[in-house]
């Protein structure tokens, strides 16, 4: 089965290629290095020619509100388009738990209009929901950070590592469309202050968290479950003591 992985070079894109590539697939990953640009077009036609499944894996090179929803919309609609052409049976994506609960995020604002043109395309499609990856956890510690302070809310987290992410999203793009959404999540919560507590404490990093109900998450106040999976969701293996140990 042929299978292109837009942004197939990046941290999930590459584990991905390689799973499914070690599973006998004709895993193909596509990003600008490869001369796919999703943004402009180019490459488009030819890489998808023959797939059956596109999973797109890729991101946003930019957080700023205007340019991430630029990036979602223009690059998931010329997607959907050229699969539709070239006749590509299901369409994966990658997003993020709890994206409907974090709308006053521009980036999660953009995440969910993507959504929006996946559902509406009229391709079988599934959409995977992950959790925060353990190899994201500095990227929120320096979104919140002012000075030499971390300040964020008390809120529940459940943080998946990025191999079973990749696991499930490629579970996912060999099996049957669900036209809806699947979950995954690592198998421990924790509070996202304490957590993001300890993990710089492992590495060393001198700067204080500071817990504050009010902290916001990338632009959006947090309530108690927003960044939480809802309970149909896959629970991974992997836990992030063992991660960071090994991280050490």
């Amino acid at each position: 089965m042929k299978i292109v992985v837009i942004g197939g070079t990046g941290l999930i894109g590459s584990k991905l290629v390689a799973r499914l590539t070690e599973h006998g697939h004709e895993a193909v990953p596509a990003a600008p290095s490869t001369g796919v640009n999703t943004l402009t077009g180019e490459g488009l036609a030819e890489v998808l020619s023959g797939a059956s499944v596109v999973v797109d894996v890729s991101n946003s090179p930019s957080f700023e509100d205007d340019a991430v929803m630029e990036f979602f919309r223009t690059s998931t609609a010329n997607l959907l388009k050229a699969e539709a052409d070239a006749g590509a049976a299901h369409h994966v994506a990658l997003s993020v738990v709890g994206t409907e609960r974090l709308q006053e995020s521009g980036y999660f604002r953009a995440k969910q209009a993507q959504e929006e043109l996946i559902k509406s395309s009229g391709i079988p499609y599934s959409i995977v929901h992950a959790t925060q990856f353990f190899e994201f956890m500095k990227g929120i510690a320096d979104a919140a950070t002012d000075g030499g302070t971390v300040r964020l809310a008390p809120v529940g987290i459940q943080p998946v590592h990025s191999d079973d992410v990749a696991a499930a999203v490629g579970r996912t793009a060999v099996g049957t469309p669900v036209n809806g959404v699947v979950e995954v999540a690592g198998p421990d919560a924790f509070q996202l202050d304490e957590l993001i507590r300890q993990g710089l404490a492992a590495k060393g990093d001198p700067r204080e968290v500071v817990t504050d109900v009010h902290a916001r998450y990338f632009g959006a106040e947090l309530r108690e479950d927003t960044l939480l999976p809802g309970p149909d969701a896959h629970l991974a293996a992997s836990r992030f003591a063992d991660w960071l140990a090994q991280q050490r």
